[in-house]
C-alpha cells in the first residue's frame, strides 16, 4: 500500500512538471478553428505561409516547390531536408497523405484545395491578398494567429518589434544617403522584353518603400495583389524619381541594350537600379527583406 502511494505521488509530480497546452482557438479566413494540441507534422503549400512559419521557428515537414522558393523568395531560408510535395497550385495529394501531417497551411487562391486536403489533416487557410483589406496588415494578423496556435506569441511580438526597429534603421540610412531630400521611388518586376509589373497600392513592395519614407514615382491604384501589368514602353512617362527592378530578370541582355529601354528618362539619368531577388507576395517579414534590398539598391544611386 505504501509503495502504491509513493508511485501515485511520483506520477502526480511528473504530471505537474510537464508543460501543458491549453485548447487553443484561432481565426483563419473561414472562421474559428480549435486545436487540442500543438501540431507537430506541418505542411505548408503557400510560400507566404512558409515564410510565416519559418519566422516562428516552426519545423516544416514539407512545402510546395522548395526549389522555386529558394530562387524567388530566398529569405528566410528553408531548413535542409524539407520534403517537396509538388506545385503550389497542384500539390501531390498522395505524397501529402503518405507523410501523415497533422496540419496543412494554405493561403489565397489555394482555398479550392481545402476540401481535398481536409480528408488528410486539418487545414488552415489565410486570405493574405485582397482588395478588401490592407495586405501588409493582413500578413501581421495571420502571423500572430499562427503564433497563438504554436504557443509562440511572445516570440512573434518580439520579432515584429525587431522588424519595425530594423525598418526605422533602414529609413535612416536612406535619409542620410539622400541628405533628407528623399526621391520618389517605384518598384517594378520586368517580366520579358514587352511586359512589366508595376507595384503600387496594396503591395508589399510599396509598403516597404513607404516604411522607408518614400512616395511612389509612378503611382498605381490598389489591387488585390498590389501590381498593375503594363507594356514596357508605358514606363516612359516616369520623368522624375527612381525605378527599381526586382530581379531575377532573364531577358536583361535583350531589353537593356535596346533603343526603347535606353530612351527611358530614368535610364538616361541613371535613376534605375536592379534589386536582388525578394518575394513580393510574402508574409510580414517580406516587407523587411524588400526594404533591405531596396535600401541596398538606392545606395548605389547618386543623390
Amino acid at each position: 500500500m505504501l509503495a502504491f502511494s509513493r508511485r501515485a505521488v511520483l506520477v502526480a509530480l511528473l504530471v505537474m512538471a510537464t508543460p501543458t497546452f491549453a485548447q487553443t482557438t484561432i481565426t483563419d479566413s473561414r472562421g474559428t478553428q480549435t486545436f487540442a494540441e500543438i501540431p507537430q507534422r506541418v505542411i505548408a503549400l503557400s510560400w507566404a505561409v512558409v515564410e510565416q512559419l519559418v519566422e516562428l521557428d516552426v519545423p516544416l515537414l514539407a512545402v510546395a516547390d522548395p526549389d522555386g522558393y529558394g530562387l524567388w523568395v530566398v529569405q528566410p531560408a528553408l531548413e535542409p531536408g524539407v520534403e517537396n510535395v509538388g506545385r503550389r497550385d497542384e500539390p501531390n495529394v498522395e505524397r501529402i497523405a503518405e507523410l501523415k501531417p497533422d496540419l496543412i497551411v494554405i493561403s489565397d487562391d489555394q482555398a479550392e484545395l481545402a476540401p481535398v486536403l481536409e480528408r488528410i489533416a486539418p487545414v488552415i487557410h489565410f486570405t493574405l491578398f485582397s482588395l478588401d483589406h490592407d495586405n501588409a496588415e493582413a500578413t501581421r494578423t495571420s502571423y500572430l494567429e499562427l503564433a497563438r496556435l504554436f504557443d509562440r506569441e511572445d516570440l512573434a511580438r518580439e520579432r515584429l518589434a525587431g522588424l519595425d526597429a530594423h525598418l526605422g534603421a533602414l529609413r535612416g540610412k536612406v535619409e542620410r544617403h539622400f541628405g533628407g531630400d528623399l526621391p520618389k521611388v517605384t518598384a517594378i518586376s520586368l517580366m520579358d522584353q514587352a511586359r512589366v509589373r508595376v507595384h503600387g497600392g496594396n503591395s508589399t513592395s510599396e509598403a516597404a518603400l513607404l516604411a522607408l519614407g518614400l512616395d511612389p514615382a509612378f503611382p498605381q491604384p490598389a489591387t488585390t495583389w498590389g501590381f498593375v501589368q503594363k507594356r514596357v514602353e508605358q514606363l516612359g512617362p516616369v520623368e522624375e524619381g527612381i525605378i527599381l527592378n526586382i530581379e531575377p530578370f532573364r531577358a536583361a541582355d535583350q531589353l537593356f541594350p535596346s533603343p526603347l529601354w535606353q530612351a527611358m528618362p530614368f535610364v538616361r539619368e541613371h535613376r534605375f537600379a536592379g534589386v536582388r531577388p525578394s518575394w513580393t507576395f510574402g508574409g510580414a517579414f517580406s516587407i523587411g527583406y524588400l526594404a533591405e534590398a531596396f535600401t541596398e539598391a538606392l545606395l548605389t544611386i547618386d543623390p
